[in-house]
């Protein structure tokens, strides 16, 4: 039987979403004005995951993720404010303005970036799952990697490690099809990546990620089976993004139809509509959520440009966490 889930999670998931949307637009925004540097990859189109992965998950549990990441990072609790602050390179982002639009970081609300490298962050959200393991606790990670880093071998080498020890990490591929701009098809003989689990004996399942209901099912599925000690699993959550893979792609590896036919699925425009047609949410009511988010974004961008830049002595600061690091040589 489909899961029923309440209108305080509908509206809970239609505010969260609509926050991401809005927030990502105005980074675009901002970029085209020069306000924001370097490489910034958006997030517009894949907000049903996740919003489907926070109500499946536990305050505790810990995300990791590429460089996709501004979306995750405030899903997950990093603010606003200290994220359009990290853009702009000031010194009250969420990396101090060091690490800029790849690597938001916010070990506080448990969420370990923002990685470039690609696949790189794949062995590490497995050790975040060791550390959990090792500790006793019952927290668990959820690892988020693009359909590109799929084929990187890190993915090989940690999933036959995860298995052998069992760790409590979901492995989350948030296929949106391109990569950086070149389909699966033309890629890798195996279109359908959950079957890459199979190799390793490990549950793996694909899900609509358009879908936060579907997002929220699946998800659950695999943290509750690491809660009760049963190791990892594969989700390959089939979502789309609507601008490119960055802010400087063409996009011309797929049609302006193929890009229309997704945005006829927006997770936003579903949540909106089941608010309105099931729990009768009044347009007065969605106007309160959409002003708020609207505040929210605004704020964060008063915030950002009121901050100070990092000063000159931060340069070499946070390189090692441990100041009295014993293995530095002179």
């Amino acid at each position: 039987m489909a899961t029923k889930f309440s209108k305080e999670t509908y509206l809970y998931w239609y505010e969260l979403m609509l926050l991401l949307r809005r927030f990502e637009e105005k980074v675009g925004q901002l970029y085209g004005m020069q306000k924001i540097r370097g490489f910034c990859h958006l997030y517009i189109g894949q907000e049903a995951v996740a919003a489907g992965c926070m109500t499946a998950t536990n305050p505790e549990d810990k995300f990791i993720t590429a460089y996709r990441c501004h979306a995750l990072a405030i899903a997950k609790g990093v603010t606003p404010k200290a994220g359009m602050a990290e853009l702009y390179g000031k010194a009250t982002g969420c990396s101090k303005g060091k690490g800029g639009s790849m690597h938001f970081f916010g070990v506080d609300v448990g969420f370990f970036g923002g990685h470039g490298i690609v696949g790189a962050q794949i062995g590490t959200g497995a050790g975040l799952a060791f550390a959990e393991k090792y500790r006793g606790t019952n927290n668990v990670a959820l690892c988020f990697f693009g359909d590109g880093a799929s084929r990187q071998g890190m993915l090989h080498e940690t999933f036959n490690m995860a298995m052998l020890w069992k760790l409590p990490v979901v492995f989350i591929c948030e296929n949106n099809h391109y990569a950086m701009g070149t389909s699966v098809a033309r890629t890798s003989n195996v279109l359908d990546i959950y079957k890459l689990g199979d190799a390793y004996d490990m549950p793996s399942d694909s899900i609509d990620g358009m879908s936060p209901e579907d997002v929220h099912n699946g998800v659950l599925r695999a943290v509750n089976r690491a809660r009760e000690k049963g190791g990892p699993t594969l989700l390959e959550i089939k979502t789309y993004r609507y601008k490119g893979h960055s802010m400087s792609d063409p996009q011309k590896y797929r049609t302006k139809e193929e890009l229309e036919e997704y945005k006829e699925k927006d997770p936003i425009e579903h949540v909106l509509k089941v608010l309105q047609d099931e729990y009768k949410v009044t347009d007065a009511e969605i106007e309160v959520i959409v002003d708020r988010v609207k505040a929210q974004v605004q704020e964060s961008v008063d915030f950002a440009e009121e901050s100070p830049w990092p000063s000159d002595d931060e340069l070499l600061k946070d390189v090692y966490v441990q100041e009295d690091y014993p293995y530095i040589m002179d």
